[in-house]
């Protein structure tokens, strides 16, 4: 045995490297216990020292998540809802709660301050001082329906004729009110009343939304499920009043339907937060925007009873 492998019994290598002026040996030592070392000849440089590096502590980021908008963990149309309930009918105008709201309070703020249901916006709104403030005529209720059944016509149209499958899932939902407006209107015509041509008010919101049927779906279906949300919630409210104060409290068709209406909005609404899924939140915030748009052009309308 050598003297080298009795003082290293681990695997031994030598490798000579010449140079110009100095011999070298380099002496690779693999060992489990012994790094390696580097022995030159001829040479008073030390062995430098191998000291192991300790990698910095890595702090974990926390995720954040963002706040989740006012009736998102039920489906688009409660989103809706809380939007819609900013809207309040006070003296016979739909107005909002701050003219000044910028687009990011239209999406749906977190402080929105909302009646808990549907319910107690009808009860107040019944209970409130409107009757004495209101001052219907007949020629401006009459303006009032022509302007309504061309928006029921267009949107019950818009949905029948569509090729997009999107729409497919409202046609006849029992929500229908173009042939009920229409019987009215017929009845006042035999009253002799003269049925007037759309307003301006009518027709400017039906263009609005056919052009809105081509572009996108989802916010013309926002304005869809508003536009029978606001009759039902408190446009039938309002028809009741006027017609207690000038037509003797006749009953409308406007106002009646066939089987629980309450029942028919709410498939209506299941089937809109199924789709609403596959949204993306981009297109919900669109949505939510639209929303405050479809209570303007209809607060229009309904203004057209005292003007």
């Amino acid at each position: 045995m050598s003297v080298a492998s009795s003082l290293f019994p681990s695997e031994l290598h030598f490798t000579a490297i010449s140079t110009k002026n100095k011999n070298y040996n380099y002496c690779g030592i693999r060992s489990a216990m012994a790094a390696p070392v580097l022995c030159c000849s001829n040479s008073t440089a030390s062995t430098p020292s191998i000291s192991k590096t300790v990698p910095p502590l890595v702090m974990k980021q926390k995720k954040r998540y963002r706040k989740l908008y006012p009736g998102e963990t039920e489906g688009i149309t409660e989103e809706m809802r809380f939007v819609a309930m900013r809207f309040r009918n006070v003296k016979g105008k739909y107005v909002h709660k701050s003219d000044n709201s910028s687009d990011e309070d239209e999406e749906g703020s977190m402080n929105e301050q909302n009646p808990s249901n549907k319910q107690q916006v009808m009860e107040e709104e019944e209970g409130s001082d409107e009757a004495e403030t209101w001052f219907p005529t007949i020629e401006g209720f009459i303006k009032y329906l022509v302007d309504s059944k061309l928006v029921f016509d267009t949107i019950e149209r818009v949905i029948d004729e569509s090729i997009d499958v999107a729409y497919s899932y409202f046609r006849k939902t029992g929500l229908e009110r173009s042939e009920c407006l229409s019987k009215d209107l017929d009845w006042f015509s035999r009253q002799n009343i003269v049925i007037p041509e759309p307003s301006t008010a009518g027709v400017s919101y039906v263009k609005y939304l056919d052009e809105l049927a081509e572009k996108s779906a989802p916010l013309f279906l926002c304005h869809f499920y508003n536009i029978y949300f606001s009759h039902i919630a408190g446009g039938q409210v309002i028809t009741r009043q006027v017609s207690k104060k000038i037509l003797e409290g006749r009953e409308l068709e406007f106002c009646k339907w066939e089987g629980d209406v309450e029942e028919s909005l709410k498939g209506v609404r299941e089937k809109l937060n199924m789709l609403g899924e596959h949204w993306t939140r981009y297109e919900k915030n669109k949505c939510l925007k639209e929303t405050t748009k479809a209570f303007r052009f209809m607060g229009q309308i309904v203004r057209l009873i005292i003007l």
